[in-house]
């Protein structure tokens, strides 16, 4: 993996020498971030081959081990054998059928009451709010910085939305997903424990309200490939695939290095059930995010989110609100729409940006939010595809950063771009 910039192996109690090849890529740029105070949870890791003078010590219990489990390997298989061919009563059949406990209840990231207190230092400061209820900075051991979203009891989401977002980040793993450091469920206080995004999420920085600078016009784009990067894993690694449905740009967090993180999975649902590719549900999302095709059917798939992430591009490129009753149209689609069909790119581009940006690629960005918010699923572009075109346009852009080329003002007009989309609907989610 030569196009590897960072590789993180915390917490994953290694032992042994760092392989010699990891250092002579750490010597060309790639960065180890495990390696640090106590090896970030990898205590036994050694940072040479001194440590190879143990192997013969540990050799003998190692066979001993591996021994063990051969037998009770040869044991269970046994067991299985004679279980298969003995007679099944309606009682044993009728408790096999019973579905498996929940994930929820695994041991490894259940925190306690008291726990969640004294990691807050009582919800000392509080991060933000949403519909969960209060979100807390809190730091384990005093050293990793951590958020902390404690139900409310006047919260609009419940137990329900809580176990759902539980047992799907148990169990996904992804560099743009936010990452599930705990839970906690003990007598009536709900808890979930996430890795601390220190930069907010990404309408804070696109609204002002983040003292930062304005975004360039790459650094939106490399948001905008890592959010949608998550949102295809969502889609495609995950199985069952999932729908988060709840996409929008509050849901998009930033990490300490600008890494873009989908957030907020209370909503999400499996999309795939046997061989269906939709599924019918109680509509949910945030108004102006919320696919037109979904509220008005019920029926979900991941198209769904495509369109919700169309709205957050189209975000990305106006800086403006999604829905804003003052302008010619309340709606963001409807109003680039009209404003796409009179040519005027200047009044759809963020004036913060002051024209440092390629009209070429924006043009091609706003092609794509367009496909993404069409009437029919059918003529809406996988995530897969989004992610494609979007990283072509960072290529693009970063290519004129470092030539310091600024593309002809007419190549604006040299895409066509497919205007007949839908957004006569502007739901409100129920």
């Amino acid at each position: 993996m030569e196009s590897l910039l960072i590789i993180n192996l915390g917490w994953n109690s290694l032992t042994g020498p760092i392989p010699q090849a990891l250092r002579d890529r750490e010597k060309r740029g790639l960065k180890l971030t495990f390696l640090s105070t106590s090896f970030h949870g990898n205590p036994n890791l050694c940072l040479s081959d001194s440590c190879n003078n143990n192997k013969k010590k540990v050799l003998v219990p190692v066979i001993a081990s591996v021994a063990s489990v051969v037998a009770l390997i040869a044991l269970l298989a046994l067991f299985f054998v004679f279980r298969k061919k003995a007679p099944v009563s309606e009682g044993t059949a009728a408790t096999r059928e019973l579905p498996r406990k929940s994930s929820i209840y695994s041991k490894k990231k259940r925190f306690t009451y008291s726990e969640v207190v004294g990691l807050t230092d009582n919800f000392k400061r509080v991060l933000g709010e949403g519909g969960f209820g209060v979100v807390y900075h809190g730091s384990l051991s005093g050293t990793e910085p951590v958020a902390v979203k404690v139900l409310s009891e006047s919260s609009v989401q419940g137990y329900k939305e809580f176990k759902a977002e539980v047992e799907l980040l148990l169990r996904v793993h992804h560099i743009n997903l936010v990452s599930l450091v705990g839970y906690c469920d003990e007598g009536g206080h709900l808890a979930l424990i996430y890795e601390y995004m220190a930069n907010g999420d990404l309408k804070q920085h696109l609204s002002g309200e983040s003292a930062r600078s304005t975004l360039k016009w790459a650094s939106r784009l490399k948001i905008a490939v890592e959010a949608a990067q998550g949102l295809e894993y969502l889609h495609v690694g995950c199985e069952p695939p999932m729908v988060h449905r709840d996409v929008k740009s509050t849901n998009i967090l930033l990490d300490d290095r600008f890494v873009a993180k989908l957030a907020d999975f209370g909503l999400s649902r499996s999309f795939c059930v046997g061989a269906e590719t939709q599924v019918a549900t109680v509509v949910a999302g945030t108004p102006g995010y919320l696919d037109p095709e979904y509220y008005q059917t019920n029926w979900l798939n991941e198209k769904s989110d495509v369109y919700s992430f169309g709205i957050v591009l189209m975000e990305m490129i106006t800086n403006r609100s999604v829905i804003e009753l003052t302008r010619e149209k309340a709606h963001i689609a409807e109003w680039v729409k009209i404003l796409i069909s009179r040519g005027d790119l200047e009044k759809i581009v963020d004036t913060n940006l002051g024209g440092d940006y390629d009209s070429n690629t924006v043009w091609k960005i706003l092609e794509l939010a367009m496909s993404c918010v069409s009437h029919s699923s059918s003529d809406k572009p996988t995530m897969s595809k989004v992610v494609n075109v979007l990283k072509e346009c960072l290529i693009s852009e970063n290519s004129r950063i470092k030539g310091g080329q600024v593309q002809d003002d007419d190549s604006k007009n040299s895409l066509e771009l497919n205007v007949d989309f839908g957004t006569q609907v502007t739901p409100d989610a129920r």
